[in-house]
């Protein structure tokens, strides 16, 4: 990727006396707006901005931080340039270094000289010891600051015009992380189901094609279990559909906890649940179900007005290739065979 300097300095957009801005700095403007914008994929936007700064500015180190929501401090989610290695895994909590001071300020920080400014706590900041000036800037946007734009040691003198442009840049960047966080909502929205806050039944069907072709090119197992609260109209009759709604949820919730992670759960619809197993064998999802059934049923269920409950559930297990190799094939077996253990007492585990 190739740097250049600072842009053109000809033009000083905080004096009036100027004249217009260069068409090709229009061209430019122009050109970043469309890379920023036309894509809703955040690792592609992420991309863009890096290689937008690179352009924009010879440094040693180019980096963009990130606000993580649950933790509310900032991770390193891209770097180029010298050291951008031992980037990897840091944190940055608000407040601290320069990154830190620029989330919890929502100000552009321009250090000179890091070693003369009181406001850089050089423990907070990576290999500061190295670091000699610095350019960070906040992304914000309309809900909040998303993220840090963050240069190390630029290697000219930045004017004016540069920093007003590396704003533009961030004002860009600012939008079109929004617009990627939207769309990935509104994505999830379309995955969900709306009473457990699992995958939902359409998902099942997108996903489970796609894992079966993959596990039959790989040569690998995948294994399928289908769960169905017993008798749990029971409790709706006796505690009203709310309270049905509610433990609904937390069952449906618990399977999700007492899955492996790289497994997924879906609510199939009413009472029943399905857990996908990747590259998992009969054998194994035989015992990997019946530790999760054991562990449901042995489950208090603490409800919001004070109630305790407990649920129970009979399931059936489908394992392709030997069940089959398409979709319906083990969705079919595995319904099959959990309607076999409900005619024969309810409460357990079927995988033939």
């Amino acid at each position: 990727m190739n740097k250049v300097g600072p842009l053109p300095q000809g033009l000083n957009m905080t004096n009036e006396t100027e004249g217009r801005i260069p068409l090709a700095d229009l061209l430019v403007f122009h050109q970043l707006a469309r890379s920023l914008t036309s894509s809703f994929d955040l690792d592609t936007i992420l991309r863009t901005i890096l290689e937008q700064m690179e352009r924009m500015v010879e440094a040693e180190l180019w980096a963009l931080l990130m606000l993580d929501e649950n933790t509310h401090d900032l991770y390193y989610a891209i770097a180029a340039g010298e050291e951008q290695e031992a980037l990897k895994g840091l944190r940055v909590k608000r407040g601290e270094g320069v990154a830190g001071w620029v989330l919890e300020h929502g100000e552009t920080l321009i250090v000179p000289e890091v070693e003369r400014d009181p406001r850089i706590n050089q423990s907070a900041t990576p290999s500061l010891g190295k670091v000699k000036s610095v350019i960070a800037l906040p992304l914000r946007g309309r809900t909040g600051t998303h993220g840090v734009i963050e240069i190390l040691n630029p290697r000219v003198e930045m004017s004016d015009y540069s920093i007003a442009f590396l704003h533009i840049l961030a004002d860009h960047a600012a939008i079109a992380i929004e617009n990627a966080h939207d769309v990935s909502r509104i994505q999830q929205l379309t995955i969900t189901d709306d009473t457990t806050g699992l995958f939902n039944v359409r998902h099942l069907y997108s996903v489970l094609c796609p894992e079966l072709q993959r596990s039959e090119k790989l040569g690998r197992a995948v294994s399928l279990a289908f769960w169905d609260l017993d008798r749990f109209k029971l409790i709706n009759d006796a505690h009203g559909h709310m309270v049905g709604s509610e433990l609904l949820a937390l069952a449906g919730q618990r399977l999700k906890e007492l899955s492996r992670k790289q497994d997924l759960c879906f609510r199939y619809g009413g009472d029943e649940f399905v857990i996908l197993m990747p590259e998992t064998t009969a054998a194994k999802a035989l015992e990997l179900t019946r530790g999760i059934h054991t562990a449901l049923l042995e489950t208090q269920f603490g409800m919001k007005g004070g109630l305790t409950l407990k649920v129970s559930a009979s399931v059936g297990l489908a394992t392709s290739p030997p069940d089959g190799t398409h979709m319906h094939e083990i969705i079919g077996a595995a319904d099959a065979r959990m309607y076999g253990v409900k005619r024969n007492g309810r409460g357990q585990v079927r995988a033939e």
